[in-house]
């Protein structure tokens, strides 16, 4: 299985992903335990499933 690591300006805010969903002005993360975080105010700005991360960027 593939998680990611979720970064925000250059830095691992959140491990483990494997669910994202970008709702309005929100992104809603949820790890393998099935804990969710949601970021305000942002965007999923790039995925790369080779290096297992998520970039998000503020709106």
């Amino acid at each position: 299985m593939c998680e990611f690591k979720v970064v925000l300006n250059g830095e691992t805010v959140y491990k483990d992903v494997i669910y994202a969903k970008a709702d309005g002005n929100k992104v809603i993360v949820r790890d393998v335990l099935g804990t969710s975080k949601t970021f305000d105010n942002c965007i999923i700005a790039e995925v790369d499933v080779s290096s297992e991360k998520l970039t998000i960027a503020q709106k």
